[in-house]
């Protein structure tokens, strides 16, 4: 049996990924960089450090990467405080889990963003454990959150089922020893390592059911 679950935020409680797109978007070209094919795609999972670095490193925003985290994050605190883009059925998911197991929550997202969303989705006191990784060495796909996560609940990673959207999360929650389940984006889909790496893999999040993390744990 599984002793926990640890949820991603972004793509899997929230549709955010085309709100931080949009937002990063505009925001590089406003500050006379370019905005690359496989831009999306790199940023999906890294931490504000790694994300605002290279935005004003790799795309050549004319910015420090300081400047870059503060207005982005501003940007995306505006949108979010005239909507949060909760994901249909996504809160009735968590609290489904939540009636059975401890849950986690492993994000990239800012800590205030993160704060903001579970505020205004009501989930605050589903999670026992949350953390953005601000607060972690490195971002997704590396490890650091999901087993800082697994750490706070004094749970084994072995024995935790993580459920994530994009290829980083899915490559970082793996590579904590967790077992995963994937909800891939439709506008973002998985890398073929990553879909190798997801123990299953999901169309929708209100497909998550106890069953299925029943048989992952």
């Amino acid at each position: 049996m599984a002793d926990a679950v640890v949820f991603d935020l972004d793509g899997v409680i929230v549709d955010s990924e085309p709100v931080w797109e949009e937002v990063r978007r505009a925001y590089v070209a406003t500050h006379g960089g370019t905005w690359q094919p496989d831009s999306q795609r790199r940023l999906m999972g890294m931490s504000t450090g790694e994300w605002a670095r290279y935005l004003s490193d790799e795309l050549g925003v004319s910015r420090t990467a300081e400047r870059v985290a503060v207005e982005v994050v501003d940007e995306m605190t505006r949108r979010y405080a005239a909507h949060v883009p909760l994901i249909d059925d996504a809160d009735r998911v968590v609290r489904r889990l939540a009636a059975r197991w401890p849950l986690g929550l492993a994000s990239s997202s800012p800590t205030r963003l993160i704060a903001a969303t579970l505020t205004a989705t009501g989930l605050t006191d589903a999670f026992g454990a949350t953390l953005s990784t601000e607060e972690t060495e490195r971002g997704k796909p590396a490890p650091d959150v999901y087993l800082a996560v697994a750490r706070r609940m004094k749970v084994d990673p072995a024995r935790c089922v993580a459920v994530e959207d994009s290829s980083n999360g899915v490559r970082s929650a793996a590579a904590a020893g967790m077992r995963v389940v994937a909800v891939p984006h439709g506008s973002y889909p998985l890398d073929p390592d990553a879909v190798a790496l997801a123990a299953v893999t999901l169309g929708s999040i209100d497909e998550l059911t106890p069953e299925t993390v029943d048989r992952l744990g």
